[in-house]
């Protein structure tokens, strides 16, 4: 079972906590977000080595049809999935050793406006990155095999998207 708690005092909108129990679980959010976002969104991605960041993106990438083999972007420092209807970006930004580097990368030509961003490690990106529109931050759960995802929408587009998430949530099954 998913535990799920929305912020009811007037921060339903754009915040949510998730108690993920599993691996299959984390799968189905990351499925799930990805569906949110599908018309895009800067998603910064936050947690301690070791906490999922990258099988969540995996899941939001493969959640939404791509095909083939997701890779962490761990030494390339980005991947591209275009899909049919979205393209998906997942950075890693955990070997950056300058954000300077972005620049010559290209950052600025893609596009920040109608695709997904996952940005692992955004902090080591400050300044040449689009601001984020959904916060997601992982943590361990009660056990070193859990996990709990927090979203925090930061735009109003992020606020609408993880709204929509908290009420797939709320649905009953």
């Amino acid at each position: 079972m998913i535990h799920s708690v929305a912020f009811v005092s007037g921060f339903k909108s754009s915040f949510f906590v998730k108690s993920v129990l599993n691996e299959e679980q984390l799968l189905t959010f990351g499925q799930q977000l990805g569906e949110q976002c599908r018309a895009g969104s800067v998603i910064y991605l936050q947690g301690t080595l070791g906490m999922g960041k990258t099988t969540l993106s995996r899941a939001l990438v493969q959640g939404l049809g791509w095909q083939g083999r997701v890779k962490s972007p761990t030494y390339t420092l980005f991947e591209e999935y275009s899909l049919a209807d979205t393209q998906v970006l997942h950075f890693d930004l955990y070997r950056l050793a300058d954000a300077e580097e972005l620049e010559f990368m290209g950052i600025r030509d893609l596009d920040a406006e109608s695709s997904i961003w996952l940005v692992e490690w955004p902090d080591k990106g400050a300044g040449f990155l689009p601001p984020a529109d959904i916060l997601l931050t992982l943590t361990e759960g009660e056990s070193e095999y859990t996990r709990c995802v927090s979203l925090e929408g930061l735009t109003a587009r992020g606020q609408a998207q993880v709204a929509g998430l908290n009420e797939l949530q709320e649905t009953p099954e």
